[in-house]
């Protein structure tokens, strides 16, 4: 009898552990209280402009008929995703800025950790369609059309997504797991995986498989398919006599390839460093890139270098003025 009831307490001493964080801090980007307000106005203004302009691209590539193809159709569901993955991490930001104590709930953190990781699963795997998309466009020109029909693409975004939700699942079903006791100040300006794991309490080595297994996946697939198109774009562009489609099909790509090696180098240098204080502090600040800029910058970035993008929008433009 006296062993049941030991048992029976330890049980409940575990499940008072267990409960006993119900909420976390975020550290957040700067202690700096002089910083906050300017900074609240920076990410406001750079949400703003995340917000308007992927809205624009979605709505342009959906009205505009000289945009229905299947690299407008992937470009409006980056947009989507970028519009998507700002939200779920900047608005929280920009309440922490404003607050003093910045915490959040244990339910909210686990939601923003989920949708955090459906969205960037997602974009890594977008980028790496759009990489096939103009592999086929440049290598196989004749057969695009038959190719890239419309039934495929539909299946590619899906497929994109469905990775993002079960990578999304996945980590966050074992993190759900895992025991939090006292420790409650995560050291980043959101809930991720690895600032959450160090403050765990119980084993994490299935959470590290599960980190290495889809980190595998998700991380080293997209790179290759995009390292794979690209080798066989290049050597393409390369058997191409003329200068001038030498620079068209170049131009074609330069877009992808621009947002590719800001997305990809920035989330590299955030889990590819030393872990230390100070790489931790200036890892905050190369996840900013990644989480936030990169949907920023993606829109403009096949915008500002893309006539058709052009052409389609001043077309709209001018009805509505007509109008």
């Amino acid at each position: 009898q006296f062993f049941n009831s030991s048992i029976n307490s330890q049980r409940e001493m575990a499940a008072a552990n267990r409960s006993s964080v119900t909420e976390f801090i975020l550290a957040g980007l700067t202690e700096h209280p002089g910083l906050q307000l300017p900074l609240f106005f920076l990410f406001l203004g750079i949400y703003v402009v995340t917000v308007v302009g992927n809205l624009v691209m979605i709505v342009l590539i959906g009205l505009s008929s000289r945009l229905h193809t299947p690299m407008y159709y992937f470009l409006s569901s980056l947009s989507f995703i970028d519009l998507c993955q700002s939200t779920v991490i900047t608005l929280k930001m920009l309440v922490s800025f404003v607050t003093e104590k910045n915490t959040i709930s244990y339910p909210a953190c686990m939601t923003q950790l989920f949708f955090f990781l459906v969205f960037v699963i997602s974009e890594c795997h977008m980028l790496a369609v759009m990489a096939y998309d103009r592999y086929v466009a440049i290598c196989n020109p004749l057969l695009y059309n038959v190719t890239m029909s419309y039934r495929l693409c539909s299946c590619m975004v899906a497929g994109v997504y469905v990775m993002g939700l079960t990578g999304a699942t996945a980590h966050t079903g074992c993190m759900l797991r895992v025991l939090f006791c006292k420790a409650d100040v995560i050291n980043h300006y959101l809930c991720d995986l690895f600032p959450l794991l160090e403050l765990s309490c119980s084993s994490t080595y299935i959470n590290e498989v599960v980190v290495l297994c889809f980190s595998a996946f998700n991380i080293l697939t997209p790179i290759l398919t995009i390292l794979s198109s690209y080798i066989f774009i290049i050597s393409s562009i390369l058997h191409i006599r003329s200068t001038e489609g030498r620079s068209k099909a170049f131009s074609t790509c330069s877009c992808h390839i621009t947002a590719v090696a800001i997305f990809f180098g920035s989330a590299a240098f955030m889990y590819l460093q030393p872990s230390s204080v100070s790489s931790m502090d200036q890892g905050k600040v190369s996840s900013v890139f990644y989480t936030i800029i990169v949907p920023m910058l993606n829109p403009l970035i096949y915008s500002l270098r893309n006539k058709d993008v052009k052409i389609a929008f001043n077309k709209i433009l001018e009805k509505r003025c007509f109008l």
